[in-house]
């Protein structure tokens, strides 16, 4: 079977679970061709996302392209055409992106029945439930495409009346949630005719991380937090938190923020007025082996997000046997299990965070291996992108 991932923009450093999820298809038998609306930014180190880069086909790489493809699609289909631009004409109305918004997504939408015809693909599976499933529904109007997608959040969650989440949830063939959660809040913003096509297929790790021999957590007081450097990340109040662990004097660490983003400047200048430069390193951007050799080289990864979807990084240190520690928010709580693997905190309370830091640093190896084992257990039986890859081949099947 023949279908397209689109993506608003792909591949993206944070993005590898999507390259994970081609590929677990590709074994199976898939052939997926690789879309992304907008070309890959300046992140890509990690030379797997750099291939991918040269097998991706950006619908916006040329605006006189673009306009052909959307000459062409008026021509052949004018009545299609025409049902189109009354879309766009209802939906930008109602919508906080405007008409003129909509209407690059119906020369998007053009572009990628262009695309279709001459790959050869009738099926169309988004990531994300922002903008990638809005030019999938346009693409059914003009070409006759099917589609799905997959749900993540935070954001489709933060605006689900403006996206029209519902509604391209009654258009599409299927809807992914990556989490119990994002199902209820599918649920919750979706007719409850259409339950019945909302299906939960966890986003996994590969062999990199599952079939490594496992190595000992190592004596060391460093934690590791792995992560786009933004506000919903948490780590202005994670360095806050730690600048309280060092002031103690009894506690010493070393904290890593393996990562880069919009807010690295901010960051950097604040580990400065704390004086804590001397315990802290920002990496930059890094590969998938450096971010497991980070997560290796640590006693605990931590990620005090104040909003997620399920991160795939927590997947990643615990596959690692590393325990993390994290917040109550969205799918988390479905992976870490306190005290089993790791420990949650609710999202924006720097005292809690300062109490499990401190239980991290202070708890003995011993007991770090026995929740590392747990938790990579947890993710083999969860969260093993060949297994949750079967589970969505089965759904393209069924909808071809």
């Amino acid at each position: 079977m023949k279908l397209a991932y689109l993506v608003n923009r792909y591949p993206k450093a944070s993005h590898s679970f999507i390259r994970r999820e081609i590929r677990g298809l590709e074994e199976l038998g898939f052939e997926v061709e690789r879309v992304s609306v907008r070309p890959y930014g300046d992140d890509l180190v990690d030379a797997r996302d750099l291939e991918e880069a040269r097998r991706t086909h950006v619908l916006l790489a040329s605006p006189v392209a673009l306009l052909a493809d959307v000459v062409l699609v008026a021509l052949r289909h004018p009545v299609r055409f025409l049902r189109g631009l009354v879309q766009v004409w209802r939906n930008g109305r109602r919508s906080d992106r405007g008409v003129l918004r909509h209407l690059a997504y119906l020369a998007e939408a053009a572009s990628l029945v262009r695309l279709a015809r001459k790959r050869g693909f009738l099926h169309v599976h988004a990531h994300f439930g922002t903008n990638p499933p809005a030019v999938c529904v346009l693409a059914r109007t003009l070409g006759e495409l099917s589609f799905s997608f997959t749900v993540h959040g935070p954001e489709e969650f933060d605006r689900p009346g403006p996206l029209k989440l519902g509604s391209k949830v009654a258009e599409a063939d299927f809807v992914i949630a990556i989490s119990e959660y994002g199902r209820s809040q599918l649920f919750r913003w979706s007719d409850h005719e259409h339950w019945r096509k909302i299906h939960v297929v966890h986003c996994g790790v590969d062999e990199l991380f599952l079939s490594q021999e496992p190595q000992p957590v190592p004596d060391t007081k460093r934690l590791v937090c792995v992560g786009r450097l933004c506000e919903q990340k948490g780590q202005l109040l994670l360095v806050e938190a730690a600048a309280r662990l060092l002031q103690d004097g009894n506690v010493d660490l070393e904290l890593v923020l393996a990562g880069d983003g919009e807010l690295r400047e901010p960051i950097e200048a604040r580990v400065a007025e704390l004086g804590i430069g001397d315990h802290v390193r920002i990496t930059g951007w890094i590969d998938n082996d450096r971010v497991r050799e980070e997560i290796l080289a640590a006693r605990v990864l931590v990620l005090p997000s104040f909003a997620e979807g399920l991160p795939v990084v927590l997947m990643e240190a615990l596959a690692s046997r590393r325990p993390v520690i994290s917040t109550y928010v969205a799918g988390i709580p479905e992976l870490v299990v306190p005290n089993e693997s790791g420990w949650l905190v609710p999202a924006g309370d720097i005292d809690a965070l300062v109490r499990a830091m401190r239980a991290a640093l202070e708890t003995p190896l011993e007991k770090l291996e026995a929740m590392g084992r747990s938790g990579a257990e947890r993710v083999r039986l969860r969260h093993d992108v060949r297994r949750e890859a079967s589970k969505l081949a089965e759904l393209f099947r069924r909808s071809a």
